[in-house]
């Protein structure tokens, strides 16, 4: 399936690499695929839900701030909703008692979504090594990228957001189970989730 976007020739410079310059136009179409741009759509408009738990989430909000402005980057719109987010930023350390809330907020999110560990206790624990911490997070839920450091810088972070929208870009059927219908949930009749963790 093609598609004709109409784009001004200014912006032409900035074209990904899934878009081809139709040579005999005037410089002000250019032709893709669907899901290329559905691609560039997710990736250039990620809206996090900042998972913050510990000292990672300092670094977080400071890359959030006008120093290293997370916004040029299309993730400024942080959520608090999980209905409302697309992709869960995981910094700190994830105690048992609050892995039930993470899985739970992760199963509100819609598709498609996206997990990023942030530090070092949200990837494997860190030094937390004790009866009462999550020993990494991708136990629980889906990684697609981890960051390292003990918190990690900001830059680190950035480094992490533009790694995740590589890996959006290259996405082979972006759509899939996008629109497929859902039972409409009865509100009294609401999914339970287990009250312990089996993580074996």
């Amino acid at each position: 399936m093609r598609a004709i976007t109409i784009m001004a020739s200014d912006n032409l410079e900035q074209l990904e690499q899934n878009y081809l310059i139709d040579p005999d136009a005037d410089g002000g179409f250019f032709f893709t695929t669907v899901e290329a741009a559905v691609n560039w759509v997710h990736k250039s408009s990620l809206w996090p839900m900042p998972m913050g738990t510990s000292c990672c989430a300092i670094e977080f909000m400071a890359t959030a701030c006008s120093r290293y402005d997370i916004s040029r980057f299309g993730a400024e719109v942080n959520r608090f909703a999980p209905r409302q987010a697309d992709c869960m930023f995981i910094c700190g350390t994830i105690t048992y008692k609050m892995a039930l809330m993470v899985r739970r907020i992760w199963d509100q999110m819609p598709e498609p979504k996206w997990a990023i560990a942030a530090g070092a206790c949200a990837c494997t624990g860190g030094m937390f090594r004790t009866y009462s911490v999550l020993q990494g997070i991708d136990k629980l839920i889906p990684i697609d990228v981890y960051i390292s450091g003990c918190p990690p810088r900001p830059e680190a972070i950035i480094d992490g957001l533009m790694t995740l929208q590589k890996k959006i870009t290259t996405t082979g059927k972006p759509l899939d189970g996008f629109f497929k219908e859902h039972e409409p949930r009865v509100a009294s009749q609401a999914d339970s989730l287990p009250t312990s963790l089996n993580l074996d």
